[in-house]
């Protein structure tokens, strides 16, 4: 009887060492497969050149193509009108899933396919190779860029109509070719320091399970063969890649694999950037990005047309001036560039309305911002004496919501345009509350990960996380407004 107890017990370790083994097998074959995908990257770069290129033609065509053309009329399908199919690939595919990629593969989109990022290096090749200047290193452009792009946008409605798109994503290219031409010989100044969105992606990356790892053991200990030319690789985006901790600046095109046998494409866990590495780098445009930018001005800029608080807001000021006699505000226009402006189309933004936009937006994101910059001090002091890097620290767990908010944002021209043509999306509402109810767990496992680090007991640990677990709930419902609500 024994017997039979201890065989039964070996063959069910056996089975389980079996399993292990296999486990073991598959990581590894992943591991390897990796590491021919990143060679991969680095042998083909000719071959990527000209995908570039496709895109880059992509690109100006969805750009320019629509302009050239008449509007719309209201019975158009994206299948039968240029416009509507353009508005459709760029902004219900082409952008809400380059935001979705950086999450999945890191920021190769930058690395691979980004036109600007293209022309900007091929454009550079001819540069004039100043020094940058102290004003491009400015560490605010992330922000500033990000806020003033998204602000503009919805003053001149550039998820509608084709000229806005041109007018800012246009600027954004022509101005990425003129910083080629005067600064960084062969790089990418453009992208690595005013890029509007370089930001964003830099933030969301961070949860990519795959990244560039640098071994600086492997690195100090190579050395150059007898005879051999000295190993250099060149970094367009400005990374200094032997320091290179985490993924949010490394634009993923694989032209330094294998460089002195210490830079490998690897698996990851998608927390371990923020929980282990963004500590030891405290950005605090980072956390302004997060607070203001991704949760604030970004929910703020999806929200105001149908919002009721704007219209409230807009016809209790417009009473008071017409009461006093002042009726130019609501009265006027501007043009195009500057507030829409398609009488045609019976949309028109009067200088009140662009006023009282403006105000609603940077309301909401200073008030998202500052609640819950609030409730993250609150929690860093309750972990401990008072300390920023640790405030910023905890600030980047709320990466997961607020790229889930942004995405789900932009995701709404898609839905839009779909349910325009007829088709049942009636499952969209629970993916939403899915996606949402996710992102929002994600944020606080890593909040909590993160006071485990920096607090030893429990208690103090719980007790940190109400806070949290509040200014979470709190953003979460504002996107949750927009889709059930307003």
């Amino acid at each position: 009887m024994l017997g039979s107890v201890l065989a039964a017990a070996g063959g069910k370790g056996g089975i389980a060492a079996l399993a292990l083994r296999r486990l073991r097998l598959r990581s590894h074959d992943i591991d390897a497969a990796l590491r021919r995908a990143g060679d991969g990257l680095m042998r083909n770069q000719r071959t990527i050149r000209a995908m570039q290129w496709m895109v880059v033609l992509v690109y100006f065509a969805l750009l320019i193509v629509p302009v050239l053309l008449p509007l719309p009329p209201r019975v158009a399908h994206i299948w039968t009108n240029v416009t509507l199919l353009s508005q459709f690939v760029f902004w219900g595919v082409w952008w809400p899933f380059v935001l979705l990629s950086m999450v999945l593969v890191g920021r190769l989109w930058c690395g691979l396919l980004c036109p600007e990022g293209s022309l900007s290096e091929a454009v550079s090749a001819k540069s004039r190779g100043h020094a940058l200047p102290r004003w491009i290193k400015w560490k605010g452009w992330p922000f500033a860029a990000f806020a003033a792009t998204t602000i503009y946008g919805q003053m001149i409605s550039v998820y509608q109509y084709p000229k806005p798109a041109l007018v800012i994503l246009g600027f954004s290219t022509v101005a990425a070719i003129a910083v080629a031409l005067f600064w960084g010989r062969n790089k990418r100044v453009w992208c690595r320091y005013l890029c509007p969105v370089t930001g964003v992606f830099a933030l969301l990356s961070k949860l990519a399970p795959v990244h560039f790892r640098v071994d600086k053991t492997a690195w100090d200990a190579w050395k150059k063969p007898p005879g051999g030319a000295a190993a250099r690789v060149d970094c367009a985006p400005l990374v200094p890649i032997r320091t290179m901790h985490g993924a949010g600046a490394c634009h993923m095109c694989g032209r330094c694999s294998g460089f002195h046998g210490a830079i490998t494409l690897a698996r990851r866990s998608p927390n371990d950037e923020i929980v282990h590495v963004a500590g030891r780098e405290p950005d605090s445009v980072e956390t302004l990005l997060i607070l203001f930018g991704l949760l604030g001005i970004a929910a703020g800029a999806f929200h105001w047309a149908g919002s009721g608080l704007y219209i409230d807001a807009k016809q209790a000021i417009a009473t008071w001036l017409i009461d006093h006699g002042i009726v130019w505000p609501v009265e006027a226009s501007a043009p195009w560039w500057i507030l829409t402006n398609y009488a045609d189309r019976n949309d028109v933004m009067t200088l009140l309305d662009g006023a009282v936009m403006i105000g609603y937006i940077l309301a909401l994101a200073l008030g998202i911002g500052f609640f819950t910059g609030a409730c993250v001090a609150l929690a860093t002091r309750l972990l401990g004496p008072w300390s920023w890097p640790r405030f910023h620290h905890i600030v980047q767990s709320f990466i997961p919501l607020a790229g889930c908010g942004v995405f789900l944002g932009l995701s709404m021209t898609t839905v839009t345009l779909l349910r325009q043509e007829g088709f049942d999306l009636g499952l969209v509402g629970p993916l939403r509350a899915m996606m949402l109810a996710g992102a929002s767990a994600w944020s606080l496992w890593l909040a909590y990960r993160i006071a485990s680090l920096q607090a030893a007991g429990v208690p103090r640990r719980i007790l940190a996380m109400l806070p949290i677990g509040l200014a979470v709930a709190a953003s979460a419902a504002v996107w949750a407004a927009l889709f059930w609500t307003i």
